[in-house]
């Protein structure tokens, strides 16, 4: 597969069922589908009408009309207001170590920029190692808490960038 062959858009009602699909199955690959995870979180199953928040966005990437994944940014409950969380970045397998997800992360942070956001911030697990590597390489550093009430308490590893 190659990253030419990838259009990124925002997301769209038919996407829901994929998503949520791609999202359990990537955690379950990694053993990361414990509870506090977006794997037991009932807006998993419906991303699109959780993206219609104001200042919050969710990008698909699809080839072929298949999806292969997506990210979005996410005002959560109490951030700071001059910060947001990059959420649910996940992609099937055969899309990853191509750019893909840098591509995707990098949209998004655009569009925080564009929100007048000026952090970033990303809760994670150690057993996305790959992901973790992606976001240092982009410029998110480790931070000692939690920020913020997204309620993914099985989440235990925290990043944030300045934009």
């Amino acid at each position: 597969m190659r990253l030419e062959e990838i259009t990124i858009r925002p997301i769209e009602p038919e996407d829901n069922a994929a998503l949520a699909r791609i999202i359990r199955t990537t955690l379950a690959e990694f053993g990361a589908n414990k509870p506090g995870t977006v794997y037991f979180d009932p807006t998993t199953d419906a991303l699109y009408p959780l993206f219609q928040q104001p200042k919050s966005v969710y990008y698909v990437a699809v080839r072929d009309g298949k999806v292969l994944g997506g990210g979005g940014i996410y005002p959560t409950q109490d951030l700071p207001d001059d910060t947001c969380e990059l959420v649910k970045m996940y992609l099937i397998p055969e899309a990853r170590s191509i750019g893909l997800g840098t591509r995707l992360i990098e949209k998004n942070l655009q569009y925080a920029k564009d929100q007048h956001f000026r952090y970033v911030y990303i809760e994670t697990m150690p057993e996305l190692q790959n992901a973790l590597k992606t976001y240092q390489r982009l410029g998110f550093e480790y931070i000692n808490k939690p920020m913020g009430n997204s309620g993914h308490f099985g989440c235990d590893l925290w990043m944030l960038k300045k934009l």
